[in-house]
């Protein structure tokens, strides 16, 4: 049963990550023009709604999905003796830390109290895409 399920799991766990990272790539980018958005305005309370409904309808699911599935297809195939897929489970996590990490400021421009610039989401805009790098590699590739 396992093997025919299989296919239909890596496919829920692959749209899981698609939709997961479209959420944590994008956000940092309504950050940095939510920067710019007068506290109080009209473009600044849409942001807000943009970003609560980015985080929680699309953002948070796909990522508890993407950990559930992944984790179970992990032990169904056995990955946990992988050395690649240590890698990649340590790549995953610094993602979810960076997940949460989003999920704090939205909080904070919700209460009008983010404490960084448009640089500073910009930057961290680009760490989200080099661990999806890494975890391509590793999970293609196999490197060791």
């Amino acid at each position: 049963m396992a093997d025919l399920l299989y296919p239909w799991l890596k496919a829920l766990h692959v749209i899981a990550v698609i939709s997961w990272m479209a959420g944590i790539l994008y956000m940092p980018r309504l950050f940095v023009y939510h920067c710019d958005a007068e506290i109080g305005s009209k473009q600044s309370e849409t942001f807000k709604i943009m970003e609560r409904r980015l985080y929680k309808a699309i953002m948070t699911p796909a990522m508890i999905v993407a950990w559930i599935v992944g984790l179970y297809i992990a032990w169904d195939r056995q990955f946990f003796a992988e050395p690649w897929f240590h890698g990649k489970l340590a790549m995953v996590v610094a993602m979810t830390a960076i997940h949460f990490f989003l999920g704090h400021s939205v909080k904070a421009f919700a209460a009008d109290k983010n404490r960084h610039g448009h640089k500073f989401y910009r930057i961290i805009n680009e760490v989200p895409t080099l661990l999806m790098i890494f975890v391509v590699l590793l999970v293609i590739v196999k490197p060791f």
